[in-house]
């Protein structure tokens, strides 16, 4: 059974929050002050969990709606952490034409979760792309850094296992 999407409980420290507090005070009385703000708070904690949407609200002394409204809405922020390893399949028209959604089939399947999750080790995360600009290595997916083109789902087991070890 895949693993649906879940929530990871919040880990973060007292340097972080302190690092949150300090870029909200230095942002505070600024018109704008809520993107640079996401921005840097990302860049403390890789992602924007409820706790730190809840401290930039009550910092800016804005609704959280508004917070949530403008994370949601860019696709830059992330509400959920990302792996140690972020795997993400291309589902632009070329890779999907040529077969990427049997290789999210297959990754869900290896993985043990669905797209958008991430593993109970946190070593991968999986996702859907658009076009990364790959189209003549169709289909492509990424793990981190890495590009693999022209795939099929029985090449996938292997290159799991790269990360795995």
């Amino acid at each position: 059974m895949k693993k649906k999407l879940t929530s990871v409980p919040f880990t973060g420290t007292p340097e972080q929050k302190a690092a949150l507090d300090a870029v909200i005070a230095q942002h505070k009385d600024e018109e704008g002050a809520l993107m640079p703000v996401l921005q840097k708070a990302q860049d403390i904690y890789g992602y924007l969990p409820v706790e730190v949407q809840n401290a930039i609200a009550d910092g800016l002394d804005i609704p959280v709606s508004e917070v949530f409204g403008v994370a949601t809405f860019y696709s830059q922020f992330l509400l959920n952490p990302k792996g140690q390893y972020p795997v993400a399949v291309c589902l632009g028209t070329a890779c999907y034409v040529k077969g990427a959604g049997k290789l999210m089939e297959k990754l869900e399947s290896i993985l043990g979760i669905e797209c958008g999750a991430l593993t109970d080790d946190l070593k991968f995360s999986l996702e859907a792309t658009r076009c990364i600009g790959a189209c003549g290595l169709a289909p492509v997916l990424t793990i981190g850094e890495d590009v693999y083109g022209r795939l099929t789902p029985d090449m996938l087991p292997d290159i799991v296992k790269k990360y795995q070890n």
